[in-house]
């Protein structure tokens, strides 16, 4: 079907899956669809039940607590994008017939404590080892809330004339694991000091405090919508946020939130940081004149937040406004991250 690395392409998605979603209810109110995190089910009483599902990582050369943290935090940063945190878990493990089970028990510890530590109960799942699994992902989980159903926030929410937040920086998690993984590599050409501080900044891969902060009260109603930062980057995620809103967009780049760190990673890998893996940064909407109490919020719990551009409509199209011109915002289907991870890795880098 596909030889791209990475989620399905948008057209696949529309092709083959967006139409064969098993049997229609009605009181699914936010189906799959591209650039939306959630799927939403309305419920008796005015709530609605929030659903997200992701791969759950294990990967060696960042390790089993690091995999561990990927596997929690990825999936609570989609649950994130709704303004409430995940209250509910069920994880399916795959895990290699070679991992031995001193090491299961490290990395199942380690997911029962960032679980508990956001306040999700593990309810269920599956556990199994497989002859021939040698995949970095060990199987998927999901993650469940429940909360007032005209209080859920979803990507496809955003309006027109809308402020564009951005929190922290591009290709933070890219730059993380590529100077987790490669360290000599990045020391050697970006140098040590660079190297130290990409990697120091894998555990601020989570958004879910950046969405709780940003929505604040919720009777303010101040966001609209949120869309976390994975494949494509943040203008990548900006572009998912639009199509998903039926909306055009705007984006300044000299506004979009670059550190030198993650550049200079990126450099090494011959990288975009626009356009790379960034977990850990959350795309925000909100009512313009909103825009600076969000940031203020947020600021006030150490979380940086930048304005970058603004929703605009469908017919004006999704630009990217670089010095004195305005260009179509590209949108690459496959992140450029996956093949310069597999490309250093078949190359001994180290």
């Amino acid at each position: 079907m596909s030889e791209k690395l990475g989620k399905i392409e948008h057209d696949l998605f529309k092709q083959f899956i967006s139409q064969n979603c098993g049997f229609s209810r009605q009181e699914v109110s936010t189906g799959p669809d591209f650039g939306v995190d959630v799927s939403v089910v309305d419920l008796p009483g005015n709530w609605g039940m929030a659903m997200t599902s992701d791969p759950l990582s294990l990967i060696p050369s960042l390790g089993l607590q690091e995999s561990a943290w990927l596997s929690v935090q990825l999936m609570a940063n989609d649950m994130a994008t709704t303004g409430f945190a995940p209250t509910y878990g069920q994880f399916v493990l795959n895990l290699p017939a070679s991992f031995s089970k001193a090491d299961f028990k490290i990395y199942w510890e380690h997911i029962h404590q960032y679980c508990a530590n956001i306040g999700i109960a593990i309810t269920g799942g599956h556990t199994g080892f497989i002859e021939g699994q040698n995949s970095t992902i060990a199987g998927g989980g999901t993650f469940t809330t429940i909360a007032p159903k005209e209080l859920i926030l979803v990507s496809k929410m955003a309006k027109p004339g809308d402020a564009i937040l951005v929190t922290k920086q591009c290709a933070m998690s890219s730059a993380a694991i590529l100077a987790m993984s490669f360290p000599e590599t990045v020391s050697n050409k970006a140098g040590k000091e660079v190297q130290q501080k990409a990697a120091e900044a894998f555990f601020q891969t989570s958004s879910l405090e950046d969405a709780i902060h940003a929505v604040g009260s919720h009777n303010s109603k101040e966001v609209t919508a949120m869309h976390d930062v994975t494949e494509g980057g943040v203008l990548g995620a900006i572009y998912e946020m639009a199509i998903a809103s039926g909306n055009g967009a705007i984006v300044y780049n000299e506004k979009l939130p670059k550190n030198e760190i993650q550049s200079k990673v990126c450099k090494v890998f011959d990288l975009d940081p626009r356009f790379c893996i960034g977990a850990g940064s959350m795309i925000i909407t909100c009512k313009p004149e909103a825009s600076q109490a969000v940031i203020n919020r947020l600021a006030k719990e150490q979380i940086a937040c930048a304005e970058v551009g603004r929703m605009t409509s469908a017919d004006e199209g999704i630009k990217l406004q670089e010095a004195d011109k305005t260009v179509d915002l590209p949108y690459f289907e496959e992140d450029p991250y996956w093949a310069a991870f597999f490309n250093a890795f078949k190359q001994g880098l180290k």
